[in-house]
């Protein structure tokens, strides 16, 4: 039983976009992945910076040093905030790939059900055909027994 051959072309066209967009997802979880790491160390960086801070004023610290402290800790926080939008925008990159890998995923399976379907429609015809022709023999086996 032989596929059509545009569906089967179709069928080929969608593994292959199915496969590229499942390839993008996988890109864009990892760069996700990594630009929330970044994010982390920069947490953690600031968190022992500022414990530093916190010690140095408690064993007393010079007004430049606090000064320095201060604009260093101001500086964390900027860098944090960039780090938390570049996260924020991988996420929605990384959710707008695997909405397209489910789309193309759901237009495979598509042409999948359309082709369970040709089959089911050629064994259909395929037993009409045969039980047309058990019905001529019978015919034909009953009129020579007459």
């Amino acid at each position: 039983m032989a596929i059509n051959p545009a569906l089967e072309t179709l069928i080929e066209l969608a593994t292959g976009e199915t496969d590229e967009a499942a390839k993008r997802l996988g890109r864009a979880v990892r760069a996700c992945e990594d630009t929330e790491q970044k994010l982390t160390l920069l947490l953690q960086y600031r968190d022992d910076y500022s414990a530093r801070f916190q010690s140095g004023m408690a064993a007393g610290i010079t007004a430049a040093g606090y000064r320095n402290f201060q604009l260093f800790l101001d500086k964390l926080d900027t860098a944090i905030a960039g780090q938390q939008q570049i996260v924020d925008e991988a996420k929605r990159r990384m959710n707008d790939e695997r909405v397209a890998w489910q789309e193309s995923e759901r237009k495979r399976m598509s042409y999948g059900t359309l082709v369970t379907r040709a089959h089911k429609e050629e064994e259909r015809k395929e037993n009409k055909r045969d039980q047309k022709l058990m019905d001529e023999f019978a015919n034909r086996q009953s009129y020579y027994k007459r």
